[in-house]
C-alpha cells in the first residue's frame, strides 16, 4: 500500500515574488536595500523597500516636530532610491515599490512583510552599540521566524 499526500501548499517554492527591505537612512540599511535590489532583480521579484516612522511621543511632548522630521527623512529615501533607479536604467530593471508604517522599527517591519505577504527581508546590521545586550531589530526578525531574514553589515 502506497501512502498519498495531498498537495500543500507552499510559501516561496519558486522563489520570492516579494522582498521587503528595511530602510532607515543608514549605511546598513542602504547598503541592505542594494543587496535587495540585486536579489529582486535576479528573481524577478517585486522589491518593497519600507521605512518605519518612529512614533516618539517622548519627543511631542517636548514640542519637537516628530511628524514632520520623519516625513523629511522618508521623501529623502525616497529621492535616494528613485536617483539609484535612475543611474541603473537600461542596466538593471528592479521593479520596486517604497511604503511608510508607523511604529517602532520591529513591529513595523512585521506589520510591513505581512501586509506585503514578504517572501524575504533584508535588514542592516544595526550600528548601535546597545543593540548587544537588548537585541537589535534584525534579531527580532530572525528569531521571529516567520521569513528568511539576510542581515546585510
Amino acid at each position: 500500500m502506497t501512502e498519498q499526500h495531498s498537495p500543500r501548499f507552499e510559501r516561496g517554492t519558486d522563489g520570492p515574488k516579494v522582498i521587503v527591505a528595511g530602510v532607515d537612512g543608514s549605511d546598513s540599511s542602504l547598503r541592505a536595500a542594494a543587496y535587495a535590489a540585486g536579489l529582486a532583480r535576479r528573481q524577478h521579484a517585486l522589491l518593497a523597500v519600507v521605512y518605519v516612522q518612529p512614533v516618539l511621543a517622548a519627543g511631542t511632548a517636548l514640542g519637537v516636530p516628530v511628524a514632520e522630521t520623519t516625513d523629511e527623512i522618508a521623501e529623502d529615501l525616497v529621492t535616494q532610491i528613485r536617483d539609484s533607479a535612475e543611474r541603473l536604467k537600461g542596466i538593471f530593471e528592479v521593479r520596486w515599490e517604497f511604503h511608510t508604517f508607523r511604529g517602532d522599527p520591529y513591529n513595523g517591519l512585521v506589520a510591513a512583510a505581512d501586509e506585503l505577504k514578504a517572501d524575504a527581508v533584508v535588514v542592516g546590521a544595526s550600528e548601535q552599540a546597545g543593540h548587544r545586550i537588548v537585541g537589535s531589530v534584525a534579531v527580532r526578525l530572525v528569531k521571529a521566524g516567520r521569513w528568511p531574514v539576510t542581515v546585510v553589515p
